[in-house]
C-alpha cells in the first residue's frame, strides 16, 4: 500500500509554514535582485528547480489571459504536455517519491493559486503516486 503524500503548495516570498518540509520553487526564473545564499534565508525557497516549470514561451504566450478560464484550461494542458518530456517527469517522479518520505512544498510567485501551474503540478505529482 502506499504511503499518503506530504506534499504542500506555497507562494514563493510568503514565510515558511510548519510542516511545509523541503521548499522547492517551481518558477522558470529565482527571484530578481536576490542572492542565490539569501533564497532559503529570506524564506524564497530552499531550492530552485525551473525544470518543472512552465517554459518560456508558454508563460508568454498565456500569462496575461489566465483568468478566463478556457484560456487556463489550455495553458495547464500543455503545460501538462510540457512536463510528459523526459526531464521533468524524471523530477517530478522524484518529487513523488520525496514526498512519500519526507514533507515537501512546490512554490511559485502566482498570487492565485486557481491559476498558477503549481495547483496542476501537485495534481501530477499526486498522479505519479497513484500509479
Amino acid at each position: 500500500m502506499a504511503r499518503s503524500l506530504q506534499l504542500r503548495t506555497f507562494q514563493i516570498g510568503a514565510p515558511p509554514k510548519r510542516g511545509e518540509g523541503l521548499r522547492i520553487g517551481a518558477a522558470r526564473h529565482p527571484p530578481r535582485g536576490v542572492a542565490k545564499s539569501r533564497w532559503r534565508e529570506d524564506g524564497f525557497f530552499d531550492v530552485w528547480l525551473p525544470v518543472i516549470a512552465p517554459s518560456a514561451a508558454l508563460i508568454h504566450r498565456y500569462r496575461k489571459d489566465l483568468g478566463d478560464a478556457a484560456i487556463r484550461k489550455r495553458f495547464f494542458q500543455a503545460y501538462e504536455r510540457e512536463m510528459q518530456q523526459p526531464a521533468p517527469r524524471h523530477v517530478i517522479e522524484l518529487l513523488a517519491a520525496l514526498a512519500e518520505r519526507t514533507p515537501i512544498a512546490v512554490g511559485c510567485f502566482c498570487d492565485d493559486e486557481s491559476h498558477c501551474h503549481r495547483s496542476r503540478l501537485v495534481e501530477l505529482i499526486r498522479r505519479v503516486h497513484v500509479s
